[in-house]
């Protein structure tokens, strides 16, 4: 797992369930206010990726892609806690994204955020935040690269970080 930058880390996961297992190992570091935003062309792995988080977070009901509803919220039996799944690719850009809530629920201290095209809307991310691009290399392997800002989403990365490595 190649630390990129002191705020950036790349791994490269083998198959689909590798990368919904990398989501749930994610999904157990975050908590209220959390934002995830996932970048990356068609077939790279981001519902994957996002059914892992909320397994990992406690999700009571399934992901399913959000893609012609956009928003999906979910809960968890342990709190009040909200998590949404949320997809942008059917919007047109930022000013559509605000229209539909996007910035009362980004970083909302009640709410865990995993956003789906994020770059559609990008200028509306809270500075503090983790950023997952994901590439397709070939038939089975993503490159996932993590890019954390601000303290908070840095040590969930560095959480992350010492899950996946072992170190």
């Amino acid at each position: 797992m190649p630390i990129l930058s002191p705020d950036a880390i790349e791994f490269i996961s083998r198959s689909p369930e590798q990368t919904r297992r990398v989501g749930a190992r994610l999904g157990m570091l975050l908590s209220g206010g959390a934002v995830v935003a996932l970048e990356g062309n068609l077939g790279t792995g981001k519902t994957v990726l996002a059914q892992g988080i909320g397994i990992g977070w406690g999700a009571t009901t399934s992901l399913i892609s959000p893609t012609f509803i956009i928003i999906r919220r979910h809960t968890r039996n342990q709190d009040d806690e909200h998590f949404y799944h949320i997809d942008l690719y059917r919007i047109a850009g930022s000013a559509e994204a605000e229209a539909l809530g996007l910035t009362e629920l980004l970083g909302d201290p009640g709410t865990v955020c995993v956003v789906e095209w994020a770059e559609r809307a990008a200028d509306l991310f809270p500075e503090e935040r983790l950023w997952v691009t994901l590439r397709t290399l070939d038939e089975q392997r993503r490159s996932l690269t993590f890019r954390a800002t601000g303290d908070r989403h840095r040590a969930i990365q560095e959480k992350l970080r010492k899950e996946l490595a072992g170190y």
